[in-house]
């Protein structure tokens, strides 16, 4: 039996997750990386970005709160860059292993998209947590194969955005071009993709009301 309305909580909180996971795994270390950048080196930037991401990380850990996937990767993958920006002093090769991960990640979503739950569907779980009676509904599971392709489009041309403005930019032009360009890119891919997840679920006779959930009406 599968539910008419759905109630997925305030949207308020949801926008609250989705501009805390922001500043968490992109804003706070690009932004600490430049700042100490400017004010001390290349080390001093390097280190002050995976302090704040390893911080974010600690602290979920000490305060038993779940860890995002997002964060997990996003930190695993700073961990590998900073190794290989302290080892070569290069500002260049440290911006230029998130670029060719954007085709990583696109490959990444490729290869999920046979799952039946393709790694986009675990990543939505960290912005908005939905209930299995929605995941399990074979449509639902389509949607989320379907959306996969679209982020790895999105993903391949991040990564060839960024790549030609990391080799015609300076640094301070990078961060800027390639922050707003990626960002802009990726906030219209949401869009989008949520536009089409109501119009599954109302094919699927479903509606998505963002309040606090008070009771739940199933369908005969």
């Amino acid at each position: 039996m599968i539910p008419q309305t759905i109630a997925l909580g305030a949207l308020s909180a949801h926008l609250g997750r989705v501009a805390r996971h922001l500043v968490e795994v992109a804003l706070a270390p690009l932004g600490f990386f430049y700042l100490l950048l400017v004010l001390t080196d290349l080390t001093g930037g390097l280190c002050a970005a995976l302090g704040w991401a390893l911080s974010a990380l600690g602290w979920r850990v000490m305060t038993h709160r779940p860890i995002p996937v997002v964060l997990l990767l996003t930190t695993i993958l700073l961990v590998a860059r900073t190794v290989i920006g302290l080892v070569t002093g290069s500002v260049m090769l440290y911006f230029l292993q998130p670029t060719l991960q954007n085709f990583l990640f696109a490959l990444v979503l490729l290869v999920t998209v046979p799952l039946r739950r393709p790694l986009i569907a675990r990543l939505a779980d960290d912005f908005c947590a939905l209930p299995s009676t929605l995941t399990e509904i074979p449509r639902v599971q389509r949607f989320f194969r379907r959306v996969s392709l679209l982020w790895a489009v999105v993903f391949l041309a991040n990564g060839a955005g960024t790549l030609w403005a990391l080799a015609r930019a300076t640094l301070g032009e990078f961060l800027v071009v390639a922050t707003a360009g990626s960002y802009t890119l990726v906030v219209v891919a949401a869009l989008v993709s949520l536009l089409w997840f109501r119009r599954e679920l109302r094919g699927q006779g479903i509606r998505v009301r963002f309040r606090v959930a008070t009771s739940i009406k199933s369908g005969g």
